[in-house]
């Protein structure tokens, strides 16, 4: 699949670089690191995990200043628990059941300091293109797409996920053009409550 360039985290980057204050930010599923080399490039430090050992192996050539490992969301997170100041998650929150997917919200908000900066980008129930319609139900928008499990975000789901803890900075339906095809998503930036 042919990923072409998304800017989306370039409007956040003066808000991440005050959250941090130059220490590291975490970034949950990196991918190929295109968000990962964003970062360095604007002289943040990131520390950066995903899955797949082969994408892994891609960012860490894309940002070779980046610590990036190998591992599951649902592991332990690197430097978790240390208070960060910020943690990016672009569309990588949707593989999970809903207890699965409440969980790890409330260990990003563990992870982060009073104050700390949370951005996420989460699949809308408006993404057709990528699998919000004709699949098998495995549970209320929790879809098994080509043979994975893939969740699909209604408002209410996303008001639900973050309504205890958090303070809501913005939350906005957005699209993407990142996969060729126009991509549906929420686009969420939040602050743990103090």
């Amino acid at each position: 699949m042919t990923i072409f360039t998304d800017p989306w985290l370039r409007q956040w980057l003066p808000l991440i670089a005050q959250a941090t204050n130059g220490m590291p930010l975490l970034e949950i599923g990196c991918g190929s690191g295109a968000d990962t080399s964003e970062l360095i490039r604007s002289g943040l430090q990131v520390v950066a995990f995903d899955l797949s050992p082969e994408a892994v192996q891609a960012a860490k050539r894309t940002a070779p200043s980046a610590s990036i490992t190998v591992q599951s969301v649902t592991d332990p997170f690197p430097l978790e628990g240390t208070g960060l100041g910020a943690v990016i998650a672009s569309l990588s929150l949707h593989y999970f059941s809903w207890a699965q997917t409440i969980s790890i919200a409330a260990r990003i908000h563990s992870t982060l300091k009073p104050e700390g900066l949370f951005l996420c980008r989460l699949n809308s129930s408006e993404d057709k293109n990528f699998g919000s319609v004709g699949h098998p139900e495995i549970e209320p928008g929790l879809y098994l797409v080509n043979g994975q499990p893939k969740r699909f975000f209604s408002k209410a789901d996303v008001e639900k996920m973050f309504s205890s803890g958090w303070k809501k900075l913005s939350c906005e339906q957005t699209c993407s053009r990142k996969y060729g095809l126009q991509k549906h998503m929420w686009e969420v930036a939040l602050r743990r409550d103090a």
